[in-house]
């Protein structure tokens, strides 16, 4: 897969506990990292072949990178992944 630009999204969250959700992701995405699934991993979601971009920052709403930490780059475009829904291919 070749190189695609990075897009990032501007979002607001107006809560002061917000910061409280960065350790969670963080260490998620440290677990992912751990498990084997670097930048350039190829993957398989179910069926369809896929390839580790990059990792899920986001730390609300309901694909946080607590839960889904790995995007991964598909045919149909890319996804959040949480460890339990990828395997190596």
């Amino acid at each position: 897969m070749g190189n695609k630009a990075f897009v990032l999204v501007a979002g607001d969250r107006n809560d002061s506990a917000a910061g409280h959700w960065h350790g969670g992701v963080g260490q998620a995405i440290k677990r992912a990292i751990r498990s084997g699934y670097g930048i350039g991993r190829k993957v398989r979601v179910g069926h369809v072949d896929g390839e580790v971009v990059g990792y899920n920052i986001g730390n609300f709403g309901r694909f946080n990178g607590a839960t889904f930490p790995l995007v991964i780059e598909t045919e149909f475009g890319a996804v959040k992944c949480s460890l339990d829904e990828v395997a190596w291919a």
